[in-house]
């Protein structure tokens, strides 16, 4: 199983390289000027540069996070007082699967139209978290004999 996950991270990536980067080798200059500068601020800033209205969930000294809904759909926005402990967030965050839109010191969590949406919004740089469902299935075969 462990050969099976770095596979798959690759290929996650490889996936989400030809959907967002080759992508805008094919479109018109509009489409390529669609990912702004990555927003800073407070969560409550780049919530309103999202268009939604944030319901904090959590209010620590090291992280701040809210649910949010805008015109694309919903996502969690949370926000980090250091880079160190947004990526130790993202990396443990990342295992069960999702994807993520990354700022300095924030991330944005949802479906993947829901994210992209919010690229446009937002700028950052888009993340996959891991899929195990091919793993699962290869668990459950492998049992059924």
């Amino acid at each position: 199983m462990r050969l099976t996950r770095p596979k798959l991270a690759v290929a996650g990536a490889v996936a989400l390289l030809a959907l967002t980067g080759c992508a805008a080798d094919d479109t018109t200059d509009d489409a390529s000027d669609a990912v702004p500068a990555t927003a800073t601020g407070s969560l409550e800033h780049i919530a309103s540069e999202a268009g939604c209205d944030p319901n904090l969930t959590t209010d620590a000294d090291e992280i701040r996070q809210a649910t949010c809904k805008n015109t694309d759909g919903r996502f969690i926005l949370a926000t980090f007082a250091t880079d160190r402990g947004q990526r130790e967030w993202i990396n443990g965050a990342k295992d069960y699967g999702g994807f993520y839109l990354v700022g300095r010191k924030w991330v944005a969590v949802g479906e993947q139209k829901v994210v992209a949406a919010l690229r446009g919004q937002l700028g950052g740089t888009l993340e996959v978290g891991t899929d195990h469902s091919a793993s699962h299935g290869a668990t459950h075969s492998a049992h059924a004999g």
